[in-house]
């Protein structure tokens, strides 16, 4: 029997809080173990109920949901978070995957959208709509130096595991793909984050796309 994603619900208005939970709970996949109208109660939440998964809104008073990122990575760095927020907010989508947000979704997307987001958090695949995919990418090419070729600094078999997490794929997938263990998988992504300075997967997705190693319409 599969494990039941245990998940945390950070919104600001209880329609939207009871609408995801209301979704949420027709599928036996998901549990909702709790809900928080601001960040300080996400902050508190999260880490008094270990949720596998938190759904977070960026706009809220007393703490928004980029501080609250911040303070609940800051407690846990592998806490998976899953932004869940309207594209009006657009100006805050490159600070939360900054912040250690590993993906991220608009409120206007479908519940199986909803669901499969969830899903690949919880794997600790990066989850972005292609419309974030590409303004991240944007972003990224106007507001950061032009750094160093990648070749020049991982090796072949780096770029090749970079590329399939570009692709969506697990580590233990990758490692099925190369036919070696997980553990070298693991080893190879911690030095690709640590060379190209990149926090987390979600990061490593938008390097490569940006760089060229893996095209948005092949994902």
């Amino acid at each position: 029997m599969s494990k039941t994603i245990r998940i945390l619900i950070v919104d600001d208005h209880a329609v939207v809080r009871k609408g995801l939970s209301a979704i949420l709970e027709t599928e036996q996949a998901f549990e909702v173990v709790g809900e928080a109208a601001n960040g300080n109660q996400a902050v508190w939440k999260a880490r008094s109920l270990q949720p596998d998964v938190i759904l977070m809104d960026l706009v809220m008073p007393e703490k928004d949901g980029i501080a609250a990122i911040k303070e609940i990575k800051k407690d846990d760095p592998q806490a998976k978070i899953l932004v869940i927020t309207s594209f009006s907010e657009d100006e805050k989508v490159f600070p939360a995957i900054k912040a250690g947000a590993l993906g991220y979704l608009l409120k206007d997307s479908s519940p199986d959208e909803l669901m499969q987001a969830i899903q690949e958090i919880y794997q600790g695949k990066a989850s972005l709509h292609p419309t974030i995919a590409r303004k991240l990418i944007m972003e990224l090419k106007q507001d950061e130096p032009k750094s160093q070729p990648s070749e020049q600094v991982l090796t072949a078999r780096e770029v090749d595991v970079l590329n399939l997490i570009a692709h969506g794929l697990s580590n233990q997938e990758i490692a099925n793909q190369l036919m070696v263990s997980e553990t070298t998988v693991r080893f190879h992504v911690s030095n690709i984050l640590s060379k190209l300075h990149l926090a987390n997967r979600t990061q490593a997705v938008l390097y490569a796309l940006k760089e060229g190693y893996a095209k948005l319409d092949d994902l």
